[in-house]
């Protein structure tokens, strides 16, 4: 599979459809260059499985991790997750349903056959791949450093830091990164998601550093005050970052794993992946 590569649409990206934890994401008030992860290398288009030995595909997926897996005003599932789920059911022209369970328990149903299909943010990690199999990764959970808005710096460098404060959540693959490559920065470590963003608010630190996904969400949402933004790009190094998110099928099903990569493929190169990207990350994490 290639690497990510970051594609840049223009396009005015409608927030998506849950209150996040962290505040309301608010619409963006104009059209903006959006940047859009791209998985799929054009060069590199799957072969088109024997889909008429599938008949159902049962998704399964959590019940609370907005915007990617919720409960809809309707009381059925919805989401980022879901919404995808149903187009690759449309691509790949068969019977779907989708069951909410909750996240610790999708392992274990899959494995006793109560479903065919995992797909609710699922990091693939090798200590996962010795219980299921993974499609391609259909997105990342890259990292992003934030700053306040009057400090925004367009790109990052180990040496454009030096001196700086910088936070981080205390043992994560974040702080980590940071000891390891920021190593003339003056890292701050922080118990929580809450202590650290405060810390910025606060000025205590010059950049924090975590889960680009959340982050995009809290510049965003009513909780951050408009403070920050996003400094430089998304680091998305896999020895620290994963190997991404994949939907997981059960060890061998590899007729089910290749028409859902035939069809994450279809569903990109058609331009569906991206309309769905936008309709749900009003700030993209990439």
């Amino acid at each position: 599979m290639a690497g990510v590569s970051v594609g840049v649409v223009l396009a005015a990206a409608a927030s998506g459809g849950a209150a996040h934890a962290q505040g309301i994401a608010k619409p963006a008030p104009e059209a903006a260059p959006q940047a859009v992860p791209g998985f799929w290398d054009p060069r590199r288009r799957p072969e088109r499985p024997d889909l008429s030995r599938l008949t159902v595909i049962r998704f399964l997926t959590e019940t609370d991790y907005p915007p990617f897996n919720f409960t809809g005003p309707d009381g059925n599932p919805a989401g980022f997750n879901v919404d995808l789920a149903r187009q690759l059911c449309e691509e790949i022209k068969v019977t779907c349903t989708i069951q909410m369970r909750r996240f610790e328990t999708l392992l274990d149903a899959i494995a006793s056959n109560r479903g065919d299909a995992i797909i609710a943010s699922l990091a693939v990690t090798p200590q996962l791949r010795a219980r299921v199999d993974f499609t391609d990764p259909y997105y990342r959970a890259p990292a992003r450093f934030v700053s306040r808005r009057d400090a925004v710096m367009p790109e990052i460098r180990p040496e454009y830091l030096e001196g700086k404060k910088v936070g981080a959540i205390a043992g994560s693959s974040h702080e980590a990164y940071l000891k390891a490559m920021f190593t003339d920065a003056e890292l701050h470590s922080y118990p929580n998601d809450d202590a650290l963003r405060l810390a910025l608010r606060r000025g205590e630190v010059d950049f924090i550093f975590g889960d680009g996904i959340s982050l995009a969400f809290w510049i965003n949402g009513t909780d951050s005050a408009e403070c920050c933004a996003f400094s430089g790009g998304p680091f998305v190094e896999s020895r620290y970052f994963g190997e991404g998110i994949g939907i997981a099928v059960r060890k061998g099903n590899d007729l089910l794993r290749q028409a859902l990569n035939w069809a994450l493929f279809r569903v990109w190169e058609k331009g569906r992946y991206t309309d769905l990207w936008l309709r749900y990350f009003s700030v993209s994490p990439f």
